[in-house]
């Protein structure tokens, strides 16, 4: 077994882990895999590998399952850039047609692989977004603010994980992370009814945003 280490690269460029929003056993399968990769040659890969190197007491408590990792092995036999299986071969050796024969196959394979490619579904270009919302003072009700913006509820947005941060004198904000599809769903437009929410709430931020 070995790596795809282009794929891997590729696919931290935009993400922190593996699978997911925290280190798990998808990460620790993939880990275990390589070597610490050159930070010259894969920067992404490399941070990613020094951050789950901090965690290696926990690897066997991690979460999760390995199926995710399993997706940058390859097998010793198979090469690196494997063919889509989905993929058509539009140029196959035509031997035994002739000129006009194997013409009209080339012709004939490259239309079935443009309405193949035509048919398949895009996916929805989504992003992931960390939210910081900041009550009043610290006599806000932490609880109720949460609830508040958990109540937010339309098509393209779903709530993550969450926690307070302390900010001062006691005071602390909250930091929760969201899912939105991005042609559903207006960021100006959430916060402006998180905004609503103005017996708690003061005002909110966008602390970090990324595409899935």
């Amino acid at each position: 077994m070995s790596l795809n280490f282009n794929a891997l690269e590729q696919h931290l460029t935009t993400r922190s882990y593996i699978e997911g929003y925290t280190p798990s056993q998808a990460d620790v399968h993939v880990y275990n895999l390589l070597t610490a990769p050159e930070p010259s040659k894969y920067p992404h890969s490399a941070r990613w590998y020094s951050h789950i190197k901090s965690y290696t007491a926990e690897h066997a408590a991690l979460p999760g399952t390995s199926t995710a990792g399993q997706a940058f092995v390859q097998s010793a036999s198979a090469p690196a850039a494997a063919a889509d299986e989905d993929e058509v071969d539009l140029f196959a050796d035509d031997d035994e047609e002739d000129d006009g024969e194997a013409e009209r196959l080339k012709a004939e394979r490259v239309a079935a692989y443009n309405a193949k490619k035509a048919n398949k579904p895009k996916a929805a270009a989504k992003s992931v977004v960390t939210l910081e919302v900041k009550p009043w003072d610290d006599e806000t009700d932490m609880q109720a603010l949460e609830d508040s913006v958990r109540s937010i509820e339309q098509e393209g947005l779903v709530w993550g994980a969450s926690k307070l941060v302390a900010v001062g004198y006691g005071i602390k904000k909250l930091q929760i992370t969201l899912v939105v599809e991005d042609e559903l769903v207006s960021l100006d437009d959430l916060q402006e009814k998180i905004a609503s929410f103005d017996d708690y709430i003061q005002s909110s931020d966008i602390a970090a945003m990324q595409k899935l």
